[in-house]
């Protein structure tokens, strides 16, 4: 059965006439897979930061956040973390993981697959770094401030969809995949920043022990080894070595969702021979051996991004946007912030050089003769631009990788609250004025396009 259709029938909990299931488990399933949903419990999480960091308790907030985790094994100590470091290294290492993932599949059998189909949303992905990047820096050109370059680079799908997701049927689906390709690249580049600018103090021994692990798990998935819990221990050790070594540990889940295979190792036709060969009534054996045989019908990327997609969309984003928004929102912290270049220049970069950016280096590409996808008008292409404006969740993880200094992590990071809710706010009166209601009713909706925030439709493609 397509989507979570299966998951409202009858014969589940959630299908049945009860009062918990009409009343609870239905409406909590259907938020679920709602595309706005992620977005929903990030912007709650980070009110609930903002309003403890600025509550009379905001010392409990702080010091929370940097109560330490020590391990010992033996005599061997692992890293010692924070609370903080250990939801920006180990949990959003997590979520990278399910980045790479997305871009592997993109790569392999998506929109990325095609060379002409996804150059024009690369070409637009990188004028929606360059110009943002230029214009921080033109604020920020010297000084410890300047590191924070990256920062207006990034773009928060999930924020982005939402607000996509929130026009319906005034926005071509075009627009929504075109906008998810656009971050895929936009992705690859920030996850390209983080690796090579916002890395210190590199330990060469740790990272050839990190390289050789990810070599041990590319030779093990062409010699075709299904054991999954081999992975899950290579991986691990892959991540701790990954941040020995000064490497930001993220690398380390990009780069196994980019080992990942991304097509089935068993086609359809294959899946459905052992399917109709299974005996009337099979013993428990067969019928564990036929379900692992189906499952290898669908891509490994697919079953892993199904699997932890509702874990970092509804916990570890959340739960980042929580350890982090916190930012004093005193009268003197806003008027350090509003005369700051600092802040300003992640306004800028964010509000106007991401749109800037995106329409500019897109419309140079169309008097070299590529087309906007079907369906988009230049009105809709420049609000598409806004929403990418959206930096949130990427930009405030680069800023902690980009400044030492907690005063000036605090006025970026002001510079990204506010920067994100003008994107976001743009973008729905530039969507709004430029589509009417019903213009795309029998268009694939854009629920059948997956997107970080809501669980992917399963969709493998044959062997």
């Amino acid at each position: 059965m397509a989507g979570s259709e299966y998951l409202y029938q009858r014969e589940t909990f959630a299908g049945g006439n009860s009062r918990l299931a009409r009343f609870l488990a239905r409406p909590i399933l259907k938020f679920v897979h709602r595309e706005v949903a992620g977005s929903v419990l990030l912007l709650l999480a980070t009110a609930a930061a903002l309003i403890w960091a600025n509550s009379p308790g905001s010392d409990t907030y702080f010091n929370f956040w940097h109560n330490h985790i020590d391990i010992t094994i033996g005599s061997f100590q692992l890293h010692p973390l924070t609370f903080v470091e250990f939801v920006n290294d180990a949990l959003m290492a997590l979520f990278f993981f399910v980045v790479g993932l997305e871009i592997k599949r993109e790569l392999v059998t998506g929109y990325l697959a095609s060379v002409r189909a996804a150059t024009l949303p690369a070409i637009a992905a990188i004028g929606g770094m360059v110009v943002p990047a230029l214009l921080y820096f033109m604020a920020n050109p010297s000084g410890d401030a300047a590191s924070g370059w990256g920062i207006p680079m990034a773009t928060d799908i999930a924020f982005a969809v939402g607000v996509v997701a929130l026009l319906g049927s005034r926005i071509p689906p075009m627009l929504k995949l075109f906008l998810l390709t656009l971050a895929i690249v936009d992705d690859i580049g920030a996850i390209a920043v983080i690796a090579i600018f916002y890395t210190s103090d590199l330990n060469l021994k740790w990272l050839l022990f990190a390289v050789a692990l990810l070599v041990v798990i590319r030779l093990l998935t062409v010699m075709r080894v299904w054991a999954l819990e081999i992975y899950w221990v290579i991986g691990l050790v892959a991540w701790y070595a990954t941040l020995e070594s000064g490497v930001h540990a993220t690398i380390a889940g990009v780069a196994l969702g980019l080992l990942t295979p991304a097509r089935p190792l068993l086609g359809r036709g294959q899946a459905q021979d052992v399917v109709d060969h299974l005996p009337e009534r099979p013993s428990i054996e067969q019928v564990h051996q036929a379900s692992f045989l189906v499952q290898e019908s669908v891509p490994m990327t697919e079953r892993l991004e199904t699997l932890f997609h509702p874990f970092t969309a509804f916990l570890i984003v959340p739960l980042f946007a929580l350890a982090n928004a916190g930012v004093p929102l005193s009268g003197d912290a806003i008027s350090d912030a509003a005369g700051s270049p600092v802040t300003w220049g992640v306004v800028a970069g964010l509000v106007v050089g991401k749109p800037v950016g995106i329409t500019l280096f897109t419309w140079v590409a169309t008097r070299f003769g590529f087309n906007l996808p079907e369906g988009m008008n230049w009105p809709q292409f420049i609000g598409m631009g806004f929403a990418a404006g959206i930096g949130f969740t990427v930009s405030i993880f680069i800023t902690g990788l980009a400044f030492d200094d907690g005063g000036i992590t605090d006025l970026a990071k002001i510079g990204i609250l506010f920067a994100s809710a003008c994107a976001g706010i743009a973008a729905l009166v530039v969507l709004a004025l430029s589509g009417k209601a019903g213009d795309h009713p029998g268009e694939a909706p854009l629920g059948m396009i997956s997107d970080r925030s809501a669980p992917p439709e399963s969709a493998a493609a044959d062997s």
